[in-house]
């Protein structure tokens, strides 16, 4: 049965009470172009959401020229930071939207983060702000980070299964571009007087330039607060995303949700702690580059891979494309330590920046085919459960839209880990060592056990009807 035209229309306060997306009359007349306008404001507010997450790896490297004296691990620990508190957010936020609502989350989640902005700015202009002050705030811009998950979960419940991989890589990469936006826009606004009305101070440097550190963090705010209004008046919440906690809690007892976690640490974890640890880790590799005029190319093009991830796995099934892409991401891994120097001598930036955008490529892309087999993969396990349980079609596709949208939240949750664990591993590296390579031998084993995992767990019944293909 297929709704009318007039199903999915709002009711006053922006819920629609009536979503059939598999329903192709549906999805044709009515569903799309509503689909497409919440996908657009999503992408929006993720975007800015992941420009405020890793605010402090554009920061971090500028406070020691602006009066700060902090140690190299401690600015590395203020790039990590934020990551700590996202991934810890991300599984309640998880939750939220079918307890609270998508527009109504997405707002409210929006305008939060306006007091990190708001309070970095105030505090990088006074040298004398201690380093636990930026530690709390550095922890704010977690909330930030946490977005994603909620966000990924509102996303899933507009689209139908066989659109799901290229929305849901939209939504992911073209978010995931706001850590390139941030480190294209920041070193442009430090540089200028954006805001003397409002109390910015900059500061003078033995070459006479001022800095204008507050504004890497108070020109987020404008368009924090034009989202916010997107958000709560252009987007929809779903009737049919309600969905208890206790239910959604059930998906941890599920071995797949923890496998797949691992894999999207890999992945999503690589990229966004590559993000930002790589203009600290440059720094000190090869001091006299200035790294923030090249700082946001890695994560433009990761962010531009991960919709590709999404796309081509929709295509040619996210397992066999996250196969592929875990053996480069240990090939170049590999490759990388042969661009280091060695006791401060020799090395080569050019290659080691070359080996590390392949890095960030092979991070993007596979983001978006692990999460694809995310939704695809534990959709067609639910959707077996219930009809094995003697469930009808229709209750198997309402629980397989909640389970999938809460293990998104939980694996998300797990990935942003890896924001915190390769910053701080390149730092503690160089600290013990003086050199990053140890760090670096970590994630190459851990890639190769991905591609073992990945292989044995999902590879081997590719040919037999698990090849995570989008179904029509």
């Amino acid at each position: 049965m297929t709704s009318s035209p007039s199903s999915a229309d709002a009711s006053r306060d922006g819920i629609i009470q009536d979503w059939q997306p598999e329903q192709p009359e549906f999805w044709r007349n009515r569903g799309q172009a509503i689909a497409r306008r919440n996908l657009c404001i999503s992408i929006c507010c993720l975007l800015l959401s992941f420009c405020v997450w890793m605010l402090f790896s554009a920061v971090a490297v500028n406070l020691n020229k602006v009066g700060f004296d902090f140690t190299t691990d401690r600015l590395f620990l203020l790039t990590a930071l934020p990551a700590v508190s996202g991934a810890i957010l991300r599984v309640p936020y998880s939750f939220m939207v079918p307890l609270v609502g998508g527009r109504r989350w997405t707002a409210i989640s929006t305008l939060f983060m306006v007091v990190p902005c708001l309070w970095l700015g105030v505090a990088v202009q006074d040298p004398l702000t201690p380093f636990s002050v930026f530690v709390i705030i550095a922890l704010l811009c977690g909330f930030a980070g946490a977005n994603f998950a909620s966000s990924m979960a509102n996303i899933s419940f507009f689209f139908p299964k066989s659109r799901q991989g290229s929305a849901l890589g939209l939504n992911g990469g073209m978010g995931n571009l706001g850590v390139s936006v941030m480190q294209l826009v920041a070193p442009l606004a430090i540089s200028l007087s954006l805001f003397g009305l409002f109390g910015a101070t900059g500061y003078r440097q033995a070459d006479g330039s001022q800095l204008w550190l507050a504004n890497a963090a108070w020109i987020w705010i404008p368009p924090l607060l034009i989202a916010t209004l997107a958000a709560w008046f252009g987007m929809n919440d779903l009737a049919t995303a309600k969905a208890p906690l206790k239910q959604q809690l059930t998906v941890l007892k599920r071995g797949h949700m923890w496998i797949l976690s691992v894999l999207y640490l890999a992945t999503f974890g690589s990229f966004i702690g590559f993000s930002a640890g790589f203009a600290m880790l440059t720094k000190t590799q090869f001091p006299e580059m200035q790294i923030l005029h090249y700082a946001f190319f890695g994560p433009f093009i990761g962010a531009l891979a991960r919709s590709a991830g999404g796309a081509l796995s929709d295509r040619f099934g996210g397992i066999r494309v996250t196969l592929l892409n875990f053996v480069l991401m240990a090939l170049f891994t590999a490759l990388l330590f042969l661009t280091l120097p060695t006791g401060g001598h020799g090395g080569s930036f050019v290659a080691f920046f070359s080996v590390f955008m392949l890095l960030f490529i092979t991070a993007g892309l596979g983001s978006g085919s692990t999460f694809q087999m995310i939704a695809v993969i534990l959709r067609k396990l639910t959707l077996d459960r219930v009809k094995a349980q003697g469930g009808s079609d229709q209750e198997a596709q309402r629980e397989a839209v909640g389970d999938t949208a809460a293990s998104l939240g939980f694996i998300s949750a797990i990935g942003a880990a890896g924001g915190f664990f390769i910053p701080k591993a390149f730092g503690t590296s160089l600290l013990l060592t003086g050199s990053p390579a140890g760090a670096m031998k970590l994630f190459l084993v851990f890639y190769v056990v991905c591609i073992v995992l990945t292989w044995c767990v999902y590879g081997r019944n590719i040919n037999k009807g698990m090849a995570t293909k989008k179904t029509r």
